[in-house]
């Protein structure tokens, strides 16, 4: 590991799933017994913005009764510690790795914390509930929805995610099931610009087969000592 300056880091929900954070392809699909195509869907969100806006109040009121695991503390850890660039990508929208400690963090999918104005199209910092829609701080439109990436649009930062695989040396991805892409194709990215490329997760994924190394097991060990590796063997 000498020769690693640049890192990036993609984390998925298995990650979150050690701090009480629930993902759907755990359970069949279903978010608190809600189908994926009515809560995560643009055609979701027309056919029953209340549910949808409800169902997402939830998740954010949730997030009061979890923190970061040691995980998310591990790769805080790494950013701070480390002598190259570690680039972290999440599919989470969760702001766990930032209570963690991280300080960059590129959201692909949103954030639940955030808000996003249909009529002037404004980002906000958000905390409060959206089913009595509230008015957008910018415009006053009461037009404002989950600032998260749903099926069928379009990631966030996919321009800067893309460049830092093409320059990385390693490529690391945590707690995914390599079926959703586009970032399920990051690892090919990396592989194709002559990256190493390491998967840590609970089981194999889907993508297992492309990565050069898969090391098994839960997120709050795997992690804090692939760090403690990297730190080490890099100093």
């Amino acid at each position: 590991m000498t020769q690693i300056k640049r890192i990036v880091i993609l984390t998925g929900a298995g990650i979150s799933a050690e701090s009480g954070i629930d993902t759907f392809r755990a359970a069949g699909g279903l978010w608190e017994q809600h189908r994926v195509e009515d809560v995560a869907t643009p055609e979701g969100f027309a056919r029953n913005p209340d549910l949808v806006l409800g169902f997402y109040d939830m998740r954010r009121a949730a997030l009061a009764h979890v923190a970061p695991n040691p995980a998310h503390a591990a790769l805080a850890r790494l950013q701070g510690e480390f002598a190259g660039d570690v680039l972290l990508v999440t599919q989470n929208v969760d702001d766990l790795h930032e209570r963690g400690g991280s300080r960059q963090v590129l959201h692909m999918h949103g954030e639940l914390k955030s808000a996003l104005c249909l009529a002037c199209e404004a980002r906000s910092p958000w905390h409060a509930p959206m089913l009595d829609r509230p008015p957008c701080p910018v415009c006053a439109a009461p037009s404002l929805r989950p600032d998260v990436v749903w099926f069928g649009e379009m990631p966030y930062e996919m321009g800067r995610i893309y460049q830092a695989l093409e320059t990385c040396d390693l490529f690391v991805s945590i707690g995914t099931s390599g079926a959703v892409y586009p970032a399920a194709g990051f690892v090919e990215e990396a592989r194709r610009a002559g990256a190493r490329t390491l998967e840590l997760n609970l089981e194999p994924s889907e993508g297992s087969h492309r990565f050069d190394e898969s090391r098994l097991g839960p997120a709050s060990v795997l992690v804090p000592a692939w760090v403690e590796e990297v730190l080490t063997t890099t100093s």
